[in-house]
């Protein structure tokens, strides 16, 4: 008798993943890990958003695939009550009071709870305010993701 070869590991929720991944928009890319050290992350814990989660779900392991994503679908529509002006006082108590806002920077900001941090990027300018969009950068664009499963557990 010769023992059967292991089955391939599949993808499933929970799944711990490796992973070379790349997600692009009509600009380009936005994420891409190709070409440096793979990501590891956990299926389901936040780090890539539901719809792209979903499309990883039974892949195998070893699995090199591309999905095109609506317009959307990925990161949700663009909201526009997530672009907000933030005034100067409050951003030089968060960061560097001396801090050159322009637009196009993205700027990190810590979460209430002081646990993480999530990113705004300038669209205006004042000299009392500066106005920030915190939506996703791909919110409301087709995606394309790209990936390339190392390793799956």
């Amino acid at each position: 008798m010769t023992p059967d070869s292991a089955a391939v590991p599949v993808v499933h929720p929970g799944s711990f993943l490796t992973l070379h991944y790349r997600l692009a928009g009509p600009g380009g890319d936005i994420i891409n890990t190709f070409g440096g050290k793979p990501a590891t992350l956990s299926l389901g814990a936040g780090e890539l958003s539901p719809a792209v989660e979903e499309r990883l779900l039974g892949l195998a392991e070893g699995t090199h695939t591309r999905f095109e994503l609506p317009a959307g679908a990925a990161f949700g529509e663009r909201n526009p009550e997530m672009q907000q002006w933030v005034a100067r006082g409050l951003l030089a108590k968060l960061g560097d009071p001396d801090e050159q806002y322009r637009v196009g920077d993205v700027v990190q900001f810590p979460t209430p709870d002081g646990t993480g941090n999530y990113a705004g990027a300038v669209i205006a300018v004042k000299d009392t305010a500066v106005q920030f969009d915190f939506n996703h950068p791909l919110a409301g664009q087709p995606v394309t993701f790209e990936v390339q499963l190392i390793g799956v557990l």
